[in-house]
């Protein structure tokens, strides 16, 4: 068989799920409208559903959107795109059912091996299986070059440290660390991306960056929708595991980390890793929990968490925390880190704050505080921009002040459009770009801050604080 560097195949593994029909697969048409992926290539869809291919391209097309190829040749990369899109049923840890997918990319393929892109959409439970599986079948190249073998795992990567490293460990055995992608969506997300440039290319920022003017920094991730139906999936992991040690903790890295050397995947990673090293384990009295009930509101019964099919009645699964963390280094000495995530709040929200020291000595008013402080924030979602509070003289005769916002909207500022991070994120998998994936000693690191304060929670048996459905959060 001859090889070539032009080829690509994407097996998508867990084809059938939500995940692949509604983020994975619609990115990579995305992709396609804009010319990003090469002439040959193969979208294998694989899953123990039993569907037609074109049972599966139904499927693709229904969230399939044209943002990227508007009015009438929308539909003609439609037909193109879904032409490309094949299916394989099977069964996740079968070396069998891998096989008869190889036999399909072969036909494909038509004797040449092109690179290829697992992405596994499947619960955390069966990456070992589907990995063992696929290199079992043979479907894994060796070398780092063309044609490359590269897999894309979701997250949570294990539930603590110990079956983090496990899975590391055991992954590596199919997969190298270099052909590996450890996927946080957020991470591609504008905003986040956002906070490198805006730190680092602008030089009002950094001499500000420290605990001389910040006083504290809050991180806020809030959904106004409860489990809906993923309620065996969550209660298993749980709002710390789901959200808050990998999506808000990478923000924190970002805000808290210290310059990198260059902009390259590894010195990124580096900075991140670094910081990280550096955040106080955090123990019981650092971290509030809360579990929402059910509510009357907008003219409907909003069912609590433990009424959702498939949860206990007795469940003690967070569905709301807020943790204060520190990070112990001369830059952030004494600056409370404060994340906040929670389902079934009253707001869709993720927001970065960065709250600044008030001025000690002010000739306006009486004293230190008399004024609000500067408050940078970062809107991550949704309405992606960057505000900043400043006070200001009020137009007039007499001297009164006045606190107004600096905003910048990306949507109103910008005319391009904004891509949907799994969008960047296949991209920089298909470019072998690893800046945006979280590599194994970061993935240690963000387990170290969390895996003792999660044990204590599990053995103490710590029950979550009720708040109501499409409120803030429990009140203490």
């Amino acid at each position: 068989m001859s090889t070539s560097g032009d080829d690509l195949s994407v097996i998508v593994v867990g084809a059938s799920g939500d995940l692949a029909r509604k983020k994975v697969l619609p990115a990579l048409f995305a992709l396609y409208c804009q010319g990003y992926l090469p002439k040959r290539f193969t979208i294998a869809g694989f899953s123990r559903t039993e569907l037609t291919h074109d049972a599966f391209r139904e499927r693709i097309a229904e969230y399939l959107t044209c943002r990227y190829a508007p009015g009438e040749s929308c539909a003609e990369r439609m037909d193109e795109f879904l032409a490309r899109c094949f299916y394989q049923p099977g069964r996740y840890g079968s070396r069998d059912s891998f096989l008869d997918l190889f036999q399909l990319l072969q036909e494909r393929e038509e004797g040449r091996i092109g690179n290829r892109m697992y992405y596994l959409a499947v619960p955390p439970s069966v990456f070992l299986d589907v990995a063992r599986a696929i290199g079992g079948a043979g479907l894994v190249e060796c070398g780092e070059t063309r044609p490359w073998s590269r897999i894309v795992i979701e997250k949570p990567f294990g539930r603590d440290r110990q079956t983090s490293d496990e899975l590391v460990e055991e992954m590596a055995k199919v997969f190298t660390e270099a052909q590996t992608y450890r996927i946080d969506h957020y991470l591609g997300k504008e905003l986040v991306q956002d906070l490198l440039v805006l730190r680092f290319a602008n030089l009002v920022f950094e001499p500000l960056w420290n605990n001389r003017y910040v006083s504290d920094v809050l991180i806020d991730w809030k959904e106004p929708i409860g489990v809906e139906g993923r309620g065996g999936y969550f209660d298993d992991y749980g709002i710390i595991r789901d959200v808050i040690q990998n999506h808000m903790l990478q923000i924190l890295a970002l805000v808290a980390m210290e310059c990198p050397v260059d902009s390259s995947a590894k010195c990124v990673r580096d900075a991140k890793v670094d910081v990280l090293r550096r955040v106080k384990t955090l123990g019981l009295a650092d971290v509030a929990v809360g579990q929402y009930v059910a509510a009357d509101g907008k003219g409907a019964h909003r069912p609590g968490y433990t009424e959702d099919p498939g949860i206990p009645d007795d469940s003690r699964t967070p569905t709301f925390a807020r943790a204060a963390l520190s990070v112990e280094n001369e830059r952030w000495k004494g600056v409370p880190f404060t994340i906040t995530a929670g389902k079934a709040m009253s707001v869709r929200e993720n927001t970065v704050r960065i709250r600044f020291r008030g001025i000690e000595k002010n000739i306006f008013c009486g004293g230190p505080g008399c004024l609000p402080p500067n408050e940078l924030v970062i809107r991550v979602q949704p309405d992606e921009g960057i505000t900043l509070g400043v006070m200001n003289k009020q137009p007039g005769l007499g001297l009164s002040l006045v606190e107004s916002t600096l905003d910048l909207r990306y949507k109103a500022a910008f005319s391009a459009e904004i891509p949907d991070a799994y969008e960047r994120l296949l991209l920089d998998v298909i470019a072998g770009d690893k800046s945006l994936f979280i590599r194994s000693d970061e993935l240690a690191a963000a387990w170290d801050i969390f895996t003792p304060v999660l044990h204590e929670m599990e053995e103490k048996q710590v029950k979550p604080l009720p708040y109501a459905f499409g409120t803030d959060g429990p009140g203490a």
